[in-house]
């Protein structure tokens, strides 16, 4: 978990999405062919999830939970036993497990939740050895809050 396994956010433009952006939480392993053994062994162990060949990488493979109902009743809880008292990763998974509670109590579905969740995602691997996100973080939250946020140049009739 420590040196191949990945807790991520994935922020996804889409037009259809109602703010115009979605979040995909999201667990992954990856392995080099000879460690599928090991992917298996997670697949077990969780009880979920798939593995597939990693996209670019074909003597990679990658073992993924996609579903946020596993990843809140079966990685977090043990990530919590095993892996955060001994992790590097601790403050990742803090905000992983933060976003999973927003998105449990529905506030993903709230335009102002969502630009919250956003933020903590942005926030989550701060040292992501030089890799960027696609969009800078003001543009999206402006996309989401769009239409929702008051607009400051009118006042109210007095």
């Amino acid at each position: 978990m420590e040196g191949e396994g990945s807790l991520l956010v994935s922020i996804k433009h889409h037009e259809t999405s109602r703010y115009g952006y979605y979040v995909d939480p999201e667990f992954h392993l990856v392995q080099h062919r000879s460690g599928l053994p090991l992917l298996t062994l997670a697949q077990q162990v969780f009880g979920t999830g798939r593995i597939f060949p990693k996209p670019g990488s074909p003597n990679c493979y990658v073992y993924a939970i996609h579903c946020r109902r596993s990843l809140w009743e079966k990685v977090v809880p043990y990530f919590e036993k095993y892996v955060v008292p001994f992790s590097c990763k601790r403050e990742t998974f803090y905000r992983f497990r933060e976003i999973l509670e927003l998105m449990n109590q529905g506030e993903h579905r709230r335009p102002e939740g969502l630009a919250r969740i956003v933020e903590k995602a942005y926030a989550m691997n701060p040292a992501a050895k030089g890799k960027q996100r696609l969009r800078p973080l003001q543009e999206v939250i402006s996309r989401i809050l769009r239409d929702h946020t008051p607009d400051a140049s009118q006042t109210p009739a007095e």
